[in-house]
């Protein structure tokens, strides 16, 4: 799984960076050469909207989603776990039916075919991330979900305080004392 999970880190840094690049010549030529590309704002709305699909996904697989978890750190391990497969088992039946109607959308896009409205590209195609994301979606729960059941460390939330701690400690204390 290791080469899928490099080309979604690969794909999201290039579409990071692709709409950093497409805004900033669009900025460059309106306020430089007075003239607007028509279809840089369509283009980057598409571009974002590959990048929060993309990302869920990613979110989930590196536990990096916030929520509140105040109840589930009252409990012990097992019943942590268990709360932790059911919340689990919850998210992959929501991003399965989202997965279907996003599909039944795309194609119903696709049979229309309907072009964007400042690019010469088809509606359904920049659309098409809706099924993918939520597809990608539902396969990062899944692994949540395996290693929640085989026992192994699956983390859900990012845990701020934590991190906050931990970044706390691999900082030097003014004036060199620790």
């Amino acid at each position: 799984m290791r080469w899928f999970e490099k080309i979604e880190e690969s794909l999201l840094s290039f579409l990071l960076a692709g709409m950093t690049l497409v805004t900033f010549a669009q900025v460059v030529a309106r306020y430089v050469f007075n003239y607007s590309f028509v279809w840089a704002v369509e283009l980057t709305g598409v571009m974002f909207a590959w990048l929060i699909f993309i990302g869920m996904a990613y979110g989930v697989r590196v536990g990096a989603h916030i929520g509140v978890d105040a109840f589930v750190k009252l409990l012990g391990p097992r019943a942590a776990r268990a709360v932790g497969a059911v919340a689990t088992v919850l998210c992959i039946v929501y991003a399965v039916i989202v997965t279907y109607g996003g599909f039944l959308y795309v194609r119903k896009m696709h049979e229309v075919g309907i072009l964007m409205q400042d690019m010469p590209v088809q509606q359904w195609i920049p659309r098409v991330i809706l099924p993918i994301g939520f597809a990608l979606l539902a396969l990062r729960f899944g692994q949540v979900l395996y290693r929640l059941a085989t026992g192994q460390d699956a983390h859900l939330l990012g845990d701020e305080a934590q991190d906050a701690l931990k970044m706390r400690e691999d900082q030097p204390v003014a004036g060199g004392a620790q």
